[in-house]
């Protein structure tokens, strides 16, 4: 059966020193399952607003968007990205990752994307590893790996993992993103789960 992308528009909040746009679904069946997940949506919007420190610092100056990375086979996966300017060199983004399941609101994580003992922190660890020293990212310390509910979404044929800010390497680096093609685990992905949805 053909599921059609969901419709998502977008909405704002400004206020002194703030301007978000934030996404809204419209237009399901399933209303419940709508509710749920345009809850959620405000709630990690509203969450970024007072993580980033607007309302603590009045020199805080806070703009926010998002961007769809998934629309498709019954997986919405999308950013929430917020950049906050509190004076200093340079301001900080921070970017919010949440993939859902479209027929029942769930929110996946890192680890239902793959086989139960698949061991997918190994196995996607060295694949970053080895993109690191491909592309030459200079790293904070030692690079130990992936943790267990790293930062992801998805993008079509795509895991896209990545790292905040300073989490992994000097600002300069920018959010340093890795792209891992899911025919390099197709032996470790869950079938049932949304990157086994992708093939095809």
């Amino acid at each position: 059966m053909i599921t059609l992308p969901l419709l998502v528009y977008s909405q704002r909040i400004v206020k002194p020193k703030l301007d978000v746009v934030y996404p809204v679904i419209h237009g399901m069946a399933n209303q419940a399952v709508q509710y749920k997940m345009n809850a959620k949506l405000l709630k990690r919007t509203n969450e970024l607003i007072v993580q980033q420190g607007y309302g603590k610092n009045p020199d805080t100056t806070e703009t926010g968007y998002y961007e769809l990375k998934n629309n498709q086979r019954d997986v919405l996966s999308l950013t929430l990205i917020n950049y906050a300017f509190s004076g200093g060199a340079h301001g900080l983004t921070v970017v919010v990752p949440i993939t859902f399941n479209t027929k029942n609101g769930k929110v996946y994580k890192l680890k239902d994307l793959f086989k139960p003992d698949s061991n997918y922190v190994k196995r996607l660890s060295e694949l970053v590893e080895n993109q690191i020293k491909e592309r030459d990212i200079m790293v904070l310390g030692e690079y130990t790996g992936i943790n267990p509910n790293q930062d992801f979404y998805i993008a079509d044929k795509s895991l896209m993992l990545f790292y905040q800010l300073y989490d992994l390497a000097p600002y300069a680096y920018g959010i340093p993103y890795f792209p891992i093609s899911i025919y390099d685990i197709q032996d470790i992905i869950a079938d049932e789960g949304p990157l086994g949805q992708m093939f095809g």
